[in-house]
């Protein structure tokens, strides 16, 4: 496999996920659709550090970091999830939109 393929692949990703956070309306599509967004700038890092002659372990290191802010956002997501879900009863970006915290 090529690096380019590697890259269309990780392209790919990114577009899908940017498609679902511009046209859903719920909440957990919009987590799992940034989530994917976050796999496919991993796929590019790993792909950059294998591919290329510069450190080898540094695209692997963003990875992990990217892992974090990963494991981050699920709970950040989640808490707000269900804080919605509480106050409005249904899980639509709409419902938001109305509510003062």
């Amino acid at each position: 496999m090529t690096l380019e393929g590697v890259l269309i692949v990780g392209a790919l990703l990114f577009v899908i996920g940017l498609y679902g956070v511009i046209t859903r309306r719920n909440l957990v599509a919009i987590l799992i659709s940034v989530e994917i967004m976050l796999a496919a700038s991993m796929v590019n890092f790993v792909a950059f550090s294998a591919f290329t002659d510069a450190d080898k372990i540094a695209g692997h290191i963003f990875t992990l970091f990217i892992i974090g802010v990963a494991a981050a956002e699920v709970g950040v997501g989640l808490a707000i999830f269900l804080a919605v879900f509480r106050n409005a009863g249904k899980v639509d970006v709409d419902a938001v939109k109305g509510m003062r915290f």
